[in-house]
């Protein structure tokens, strides 16, 4: 719940509120509730502001995700998808985009300009295995560019990710983070 809700907006709000406090009680000669509006009012009122300026808002679901697809989740979802989708779904400030440093150490956004954008992420199951789907507005970068940072994806979400790309459409890259099951330690017989 808390993810979703804007903190600019929240601290704009409480500002507002004691600040029109702190009007009327001004105009009603009553100091204290005066004073107690401003200093704290138009304080907190400002820093709704400035993180309003800065908030990136989260990324929303193409897909509504299945209850056999949260079921995965919960079974194979690595530290890593569970973060990658936490970060994504949430508001985060002073960012200019979601993803925004993983691209640029993955070779992925030259400049600001030509920055791969998410537009939306899925969960689905991709041969019986969760699978996390970053989708891409990618006008700048083909994916024959995303195909060659293939390893250098599943390095850098891995251990136990491995990455495909598709294009779904001119200009779009789905990128499918995909759990690979860890096999299990042989038991030692003595």
């Amino acid at each position: 719940m808390l993810r979703k809700t804007s903190l600019g907006n929240v601290l704009l709000v409480v500002g507002g509120i004691l600040t029109i406090v702190g009007f009327i009680a001004y105009f009603q000669e009553n100091a204290t509730l005066n004073l107690a509006g401003f200093f704290y009012g138009i304080p907190v009122l400002l820093g709704g502001l400035a993180l309003r300026a800065a908030e990136l808002e989260p990324t929303q679901y193409s897909h509504e995700t299945t209850p056999e697809v949260l079921t995965l989740r919960e079974q194979q979802a690595t530290p890593t998808q569970n973060q990658v989708r936490s970060d994504v779904t949430r508001y985060r400030y002073g960012q200019e985009a979601h993803l925004d440093e993983v691209l640029e150490r993955l070779g992925l956004a030259p400049t600001d300009e030509e920055r791969p954008v998410l537009a939306a992420v899925r969960e689905e199951s991709i041969d019986g295995a969760y699978a996390l789907v970053l989708e891409f507005d990618s006008p700048f970068i083909g994916l024959s560019k995303w195909l060659e940072k293939q390893t250098k994806i599943e390095t850098f979400f891995g251990p136990n990710i491995r990455a495909e790309m598709t294009a779904p459409q001119e200009n779009k890259v789905d990128l499918a983070l995909i759990a690979v099951a860890t096999p299990e330690p042989a038991e030692v017989v003595s």
